[in-house]
């Protein structure tokens, strides 16, 4: 099935730029609203300067544009392409926003809202790729621990956008990283894995497993608790065929500790000696996190955690 794929991409680049001003708008999020402001208004400030400046018979002034700029990159990259009749976009963004937390998902929904938008090809399929682990600390927690599970809460704020946003996908990564390397040079199953969402919800592959095991609900009984997942596809498994691993569990103390993890049915049982009355469990929380739990499938399971 011959297809075509337009490639726009820069590196290290933030979502802020490849965002329009009216996805910016459409967010009830008054920090992303401001962004979008802030954009325009700076555009508008340009014009009447260089405006002035022809009129009075000299050079148009610096714009003061680059790409870290607010919508410049959609301007540039984007916009040009949007004659373009499209099926759907793919999206491969977020280090450079790490550390912003669950305002990541606002931003995701104001750059689809945007783009789309933009087409006016109604709600198009958006699949996006959730970040690889990566040393991005580097020193030994607790020192850096806040830092160290900024990736996470971006990871949080991928898996977010999939509810908040009609008709995305997204791609887990965490078994495929390079820990020392930021931009993984398995792009192989990357693309497979996008491909998989767009072959069955766009091309009549209904009965594919198209996701790997994502987090739905817990249940806290008996100095247990039992994690229920979306996606389960043929069942869990662990990948390497060793204990499940990547996984802690905290009472209503908050001090989380390694726990002991077993697949049980469709469900996850998670428990530790040291944690009487269970209230939280996570899951592949961390930056260095390549946890093996999957589906029989091969799909990795999506970092989660069951409270903040």
């Amino acid at each position: 099935m011959p297809i075509g794929l337009i490639n726009t991409s820069w590196g290290g680049t933030r979502i802020e730029p490849w965002t329009t001003p009216e996805g910016f708008a459409s967010v009830e999020d008054d920090r992303v609203k401001a962004i979008g402001v802030a954009a325009v208004a700076q555009r508008k400030a340009y014009e009447e300067a260089a405006a002035k400046a022809k009129a009075e018979g000299k050079p148009a002034p610096n714009p003061g544009v680059g790409a870290g700029t607010p919508v410049a990159l959609y301007n540039a990259n984007v916009a040009p392409i949007v004659p373009f009749a499209i099926k759907g976009a793919l999206w491969y963004q977020g280090e450079s926003n790490r550390g912003e937390g669950m305002l990541y998902e606002k931003k995701m929904q104001a750059l689809i809202n945007g783009w789309r938008g933009a087409w006016g090809q109604g709600d198009f399929p958006f699949y996006f790729v959730q970040l690889a682990p990566y040393t991005y600390v580097g020193k030994p927690a607790p020192d850096n621990l806040s830092q160290q599970l900024a990736l996470a809460e971006i990871w949080e704020a991928q898996a977010a956008t999939l509810k908040s946003v009609k008709n995305t996908g997204m791609a887990v990564t965490t078994d495929i990283a390079n820990l020392k390397d930021i931009h993984p040079k398995n792009k192989q199953d990357v693309g497979k894995r996008l491909a998989l969402w767009a072959l069955a919800k766009d091309y009549g592959r209904k009965d594919s497993v198209y996701s790997g095991p994502l987090y739905k609900s817990a249940k806290f009984d008996g100095g247990k608790a039992v994690i229920e997942f979306d996606h389960v596809g043929g069942g869990l498994v662990s990948r390497d065929g060793k204990p499940l691993n990547w996984f802690t569990i905290a009472g209503d103390n908050g001090e989380f500790v390694e726990a002991k993890a077993e697949v049980v049915g469709n469900t996850v049982v998670v428990s530790s000696d040291k944690v009487e009355k269970p209230a939280a469990v996570r899951f592949g929380w961390h930056e260095l996190a390549e946890p093996n739990l999957s589906n029989k499938d091969g799909l990795p399971a999506s970092p989660f955690r069951t409270s903040k």
